[in-house]
């Protein structure tokens, strides 16, 4: 672990990557060089994550409502992807790290769906750090489709309705068997989780940054975990009395 990680380092980390674009335009800049930028950012969040022990790094690259955007730039987008796909997979191989996409993949393009299949079959029983992908996701649809599962079990007979609790709505969603997120991070200064990890987000910490996502660095992450480790998390409980408060 890196001598400057904070003590208390949290298991799963999940990031709104938000920005590029305002990024970009604060500089002159078009769109695409936004998002070039932010795939670096990328790497370096990854490189961070496997370096301090977080075990679970969850990224939300592309929303379910991405695809609403020019036409031009979803194809930026894409290529981007691909290309990160192409030029990483063997490298985040090599560093022993698992690829894991979460979101709707039944309508995938053609020429996107083979390289996720790949990245995760690649990575499939590497055991370090688990990259998790947000690809064409959006946690209304996840849990939308996780409902159908469910209902379609109790319409054959397999399922009574008493039997649904939330361990088994748990084990139905894109990220089963996956520890919730304890940290949750959101770049640009945008405070909203904009339809990410809703369900698994419930007893998340939450942390907002005004750096546009190309600035996120290696020391900026480190920060956000030393605002995460002066939280006390409660779970819905109560906080736990001391001595002197109880004198």
């Amino acid at each position: 672990m890196a001598e400057d990680c904070p003590q208390k380092v949290p298991a799963h980390v999940a990031i709104i990557m938000d920005g590029n674009g305002r990024w970009a335009r604060a500089r002159g800049l078009p769109r695409t060089m936004g998002h070039k930028k932010g795939v670096e950012a990328v790497r370096e969040a990854v490189r961070t994550a496997g370096d301090l022990g977080i075990s679970y790094l969850t990224l939300f690259a592309f929303s379910s409502e991405n695809w609403r955007r020019p036409e031009a730039e979803v194809t930026d987008l894409m290529g981007l992807l691909k290309a990160f796909i192409r030029r990483d997979l063997a490298d985040l191989h090599r560093e022993n790290v698992r690829i894991r996409i979460i979101g709707e993949r039944e309508h995938l393009r053609s020429d996107i769906l083979p390289l996720l299949l790949e990245a995760e079959e690649t990575t499939r029983n590497n055991t370090a750090l688990t990259l998790v992908i947000a690809f064409n996701y959006g946690s209304r649809d996840e849990i939308t489709r996780a409902m159908r599962k469910i209902a379609r079990e109790v319409e054959a007979g397999r399922l009574q309705p008493q039997a649904i609790t939330p361990e088994l709505i748990d084990a139905h969603l894109d990220t089963a068997g996956m520890p919730d997120p304890d940290l949750i991070i959101r770049t640009s200064g945008e405070e909203r989780l904009s339809n990410f990890l809703l369900w698994q987000g419930a007893y998340s910490e939450l942390v907002f940054v005004p750096e546009f996502w190309p600035d996120f660095s290696r020391e900026l992450f480190i920060s956000t975990l030393e605002r995460f480790a002066t939280r006390e998390r409660r779970f819905g409980g109560l906080a736990p009395i001391t001595a002197a408060a109880g004198q």
